[in-house]
């Protein structure tokens, strides 16, 4: 039987990388931190390049804890243009494999099944993966790293923990060399998947190695974890029962659509309630331009660490399935004003819409004001349409306007950072 080859390839501080490519400079030899200059020395350094590693910055560090003495270019984060060159090096992939065997797991990291393709380019799995590497490097300008494995999970294992150290950033595993090479690697959270709350508790039961997790008593475990155990077991293995084909076909049983942000000031009960609102009128943009209804909402109420107060969360259901923000907003706002503790101060707010289904033709309730449900609808589309052309902030509601207000800087972002336009 044919052996199953993947390969999980990723990219070297790929914001970084992807700064200077912009800039004609090589990320291996030159310091640049992707941070936001306009959040002060507490930014958050969305990368640093590999050369400033070398150096000992650690990656996702405050722009304060880069030592003094060591001189780098500041480059404030530009998301569409990271997204852009994502798409570039998909579209490499595409010149080697079909769709259905490459799947996109992050920005700048993805996994391709090769294994029906080694005997057609009469290439080994690593030299494949050079030539992708190379064509990549050619046509972007960004390095990469890849991991070789007879499985998923030994794949992306591969790539973490023996491409880095690899001369040419490449790094294989089989089920065997991973028992020999990395059965007594520590710390456990190197591995996939594998978080400081679980390597705790594997700890507090004498448990600190994949090894040791093989030869665990699988009852204990699973008192443990539930069926999160059985995973966890077979990775310690070395073996992953999922496909690619498994991934292409997975369908959830239910969506949903979400929204959040952490606040870089403390924000008061009031000001909270804004930004739930400014929050909950995108949400349902989104939900209406996608001919989406949703069933529920959610909310989480983060504070000040100060406080040493525990987030406060909840969830409602809508009396009708909905993507109007009036119907949405009225259930949001009592939902909200029911959990958050006034008088603390706000310093996240996550909101979420459950029960997302295609919209059709409903019959409403009673209550329900059907008339006004339909002139909200056309002007939901009056209003998409004015934005699709002219920008997000070419429309906005007054409250967007007042000083508490996030709305017209997140329309200027991308996963909560700068898009760069």
């Amino acid at each position: 039987m044919e052996e199953n080859s993947y390969l999980c390839i990723d990219f070297k501080s790929f914001y970084a990388s992807v700064e200077c490519a912009e800039r004609g400079l090589d990320p291996m030899t030159t310091n640049l931190a992707v941070a936001d200059p306009e959040r002060g020395r507490g930014a958050l350094c969305l990368a640093i390049s590999p050369a400033m590693k070398a150096l000992g910055v650690k990656n996702r560090c405050r722009v304060y804890q880069i030592p003094a003495h060591i001189k780098y270019i500041t480059a404030p984060p530009r998301m569409k243009r990271y997204i852009e060159y994502s798409a570039d090096i998909y579209a490499v992939y595409l010149k080697y494999l079909a769709k259905e065997d490459i799947h996109v797991y992050s920005i700048d990291e993805a996994f391709l099944d090769v294994t029906q393709y080694l005997s057609m380019y009469q290439l080994t799995a690593r030299e494949l993966a050079v030539r992708i590497m190379a064509d990549i490097k050619e046509t972007t300008g960004i390095p990469a790293a890849a991991g070789i494995g007879t499985n998923l999970y030994l794949a992306k294992t591969a790539l973490d923990l023996t491409a880095k150290h690899a001369e040419d950033s490449i790094g294989y595993l089989d089920e065997a060399a991973y028992r020999q090479r990395l059965w007594n690697h520590r710390p456990l959270t190197d591995f996939w998947r594998v978080g400081e709350g679980t390597a705790k508790r594997l700890a507090r039961g004498g448990i600190l190695t994949m090894k040791d997790i093989a030869y665990a008593e699988e009852k204990m475990l699973y008192g443990w974890f539930g069926i999160d155990a059985e995973l966890l077991i077979d990775h310690a293995w070395g073996r992953e029962s999922a496909s690619m084909a498994d991934i292409k076909s997975y369908q959830p049983k239910s969506k949903s659509l979400s929204s959040g942000q952490i606040l870089l000031r403390n924000y008061s009960f009031e000001e909270g309630k804004l930004l739930l609102k400014e929050m909950v009128d995108s949400l349902c943009l989104d939900l209406a331009q996608q001919g989406l209804t949703a069933g529920g909402v959610s909310i989480v109420v983060g504070y000040s660490y100060e406080t040493e107060l525990k987030p406060s969360a909840g969830s409602v259901s809508l009396p009708d399935l909905a993507n109007s923000y009036q119907a949405v907003m009225s259930c949001a706002l009592r939902l909200y004003e029911r959990i958050a503790q006034k008088g603390k101060p706000i310093r996240r707010i996550n909101v979420t819409c459950s029960g997302i289904g295609k919209e059709e033709y409903q019959q409403y309730s009673l209550f329900t004001d059907a008339a006004a449900m339909e002139r909200e609808k056309k002007l939901q589309q009056a209003v998409l349409e004015i934005k699709g052309r002219f920008g997000k902030n070419a429309l906005v509601r007054g409250m967007d306007l007042l000083e508490a207000g996030t709305a017209r800087e997140r329309n200027r972002q991308i996963g909560g950072h700068k898009s760069g336009e």
